[in-house]
Formats: C-alpha cells, sequence, structure tokens
C-alpha cells in the first residue's frame, strides 16, 4: 500500500533538514522538525541558534529557501519556542 503522504513529505523534509545540518552546526547551531500538519511545517532551532540576532536570516534565506526546494508542497513555516 506504501507510505501514507504525510509520513512521505515529513521524510522529504527531515531529510532537506539533515542536508542543513553541515551548514547550521559549524556555528553550533541547528534546527528539528517538531511537527507537520496540514501544509504547515513547524521548526525549532536549537544550540547557538537560539536567540540569535541572525536567525530569522538563517530560516527566511537558509533553511526555508531549502525545504521549499526540496518539498514545494509545504504551505507555510513557521518557528516554535
Amino acid at each position: 500500500m506504501g507510505i501514507p503522504m504525510d509520513e512521505a513529505l515529513v521524510s522529504r523534509i527531515e531529510e532537506a533538514l539533515r542536508k542543513l545540518s553541515p551548514y547550521l552546526s559549524v556555528d553550533g547551531g541547528g534546527v528539528e522538525l517538531v511537527r507537520f500538519d496540514a501544509g504547515t511545517v513547524h521548526l525549532r532551532l536549537i544550540g547557538n541558534c537560539i536567540g540569535c540576532p541572525g536567525a530569522d536570516i538563517t530560516l527566511k534565506y537558509g533553511i526555508e529557501s531549502a525545504l521549499r526546494q526540496e518539498v514545494p508542497e509545504i504551505q507555510r513555516i513557521t518557528l516554535e519556542e
């Protein structure tokens, strides 16, 4: 029967985040998937990314761009505390 659609999307999202990990970890930071529901990816910044003045730029121009390129079905990306 195959993998349900959300599970397949979550796998693709997690793989895209894994690809970003080396770039974020250079500065001691990272990002993790909290959940994916109704087209929205909920992320949490970890490590040195928490409270970093450049976190918004990292999210918008790095993480968000990469995720949308890898998983165009994403409708929205949000950050959780």
